[in-house]
């Protein structure tokens, strides 16, 4: 049987924190900023955290 391979797209948008969580950069920061205002915008650098059950299945997909 081969060797299962990781999801190259999962672990360019996630990172695993030390605890183990799955830290994922906020959409809506790519093009149309001009409407957005500098306080929604600011937020929207701010990094956030994957659902628990979501993050399990990327776990998998990331071969943690």
């Amino acid at each position: 049987m081969p060797k299962m391979k990781s999801v190259k797209a999962i672990i360019a948008r996630f990172k695993v924190t030390g605890r183990g969580k799955l830290k994922r950069g906020r959409p809506g920061k790519r093009h149309i900023l001009t409407k957005k205002s500098a306080k929604r915008k600011h937020h929207l650098e701010s990094p956030a955290f994957v659902a628990p059950a979501q993050a399990a299945m990327f776990k998998k997909l990331m071969l943690v």
